[in-house]
């Protein structure tokens, strides 16, 4: 009999029958150094986009652009070492290190076309080759993509030069929309909401491979947050709310630590049994 069984969006069906299959491997959680794929960690994800979209921006313009640069590479290599560090999967400090890809992926995208002027779509498409280019080196290797794999170091490193390039194509995907096809942070921040629904939806009705829609979705949240984020901050001249950057990076600041504070307090019960 056919198992019409579908696990949580983001974790691949098991294939009992295949062992050979790599995308459906499955760790247990106390090895893996990534989090369970739930509702809640695609929420927080969306935050931290949003807040490396609108903190990278307050703090550019608060000092100067080359020492914000170099304060967010330091912010970073800080995060990654705890995270290296850490012998297992401590979602403070992975959402940590999160925030920080967030912030200096944007900047990296920033720097692209604010200091070097590149046209945002020519920055778009280079991340993207980049992005193929590192999914394409981390399958040769290692011969699987999936994210419940994550329990080598190599692994680690291959899983978070993935994500800081998602951040920069993301960024650059974003402005492009808002900016360049004169969309909008609004009317982009709502094409990315229905563009992350196409893998969901894939995946639960057409059988789409989990591993590629958790990456096609993972790529997505970048814009998705960043736009709705840079509409609520930048001004109304520029089609925004006026909010400011710095008020809403604090705000979401705010939530990313009450939903990491949640996420740490289930982590810790389902390691209790």
């Amino acid at each position: 009999m056919k198992n019409t069984h579908l696990e949580r969006y983001g974790q691949p069906r098991r294939r009992t029958s295949d062992t050979t299959e790599h995308f459906t491997d499955r760790v247990a959680p106390m090895t893996s150094k990534v989090p369970e794929v739930t509702v809640l960690f695609w929420i927080v994800k969306v935050l931290t986009t949003g807040m490396g979209e609108t903190t990278s921006d307050y703090f550019v313009r608060l000092i100067d652009p080359v020492v914000a640069v170099a304060v967010g590479a330091v912010g970073l290599a800080i995060a990654l070492v705890l995270q290296l560090s850490a012998r297992r999967y401590v979602p403070g400090i992975y959402w940590l290190a999160v925030v920080m890809v967030s912030i200096f992926g944007t900047m990296a995208a920033d720097v692209l076309h604010i200091g070097l002027g590149i046209p945002y779509l020519v920055s778009t498409a280079f991340f993207a080759i980049a992005l193929i280019v590192v999914f394409l080196t981390w399958y040769r290797v290692e011969k699987t993509l999936s994210i419940h794999s994550i329990t080598t170091r190599r692994r680690e490193l291959f899983y978070w030069a993935t994500v800081l390039t998602t951040f920069a194509l993301g960024t650059a995907a974003g402005d492009m929309t808002a900016t360049t096809l004169h969309l909008g942070y609004l009317a982009s921040g709502i094409v990315f909401a229905v563009v992350i629904a196409i893998p969901a939806i894939a995946y639960r009705w057409v059988g789409l491979n989990a591993v590629f829609a958790f990456w096609f979705a993972y790529v997505v949240t970048r814009p998705l947050g960043a736009s709705f984020a840079d509409w609520m901050g930048v001004s109304t001249a520029r089609g925004g709310l006026d909010w400011g950057t710095g008020f809403v990076s604090l705000g979401l600041a705010i939530l990313i630590a009450v939903l990491v504070a949640r996420l740490s307090i289930v982590h810790r019960r389902s390691r209790e049994f």
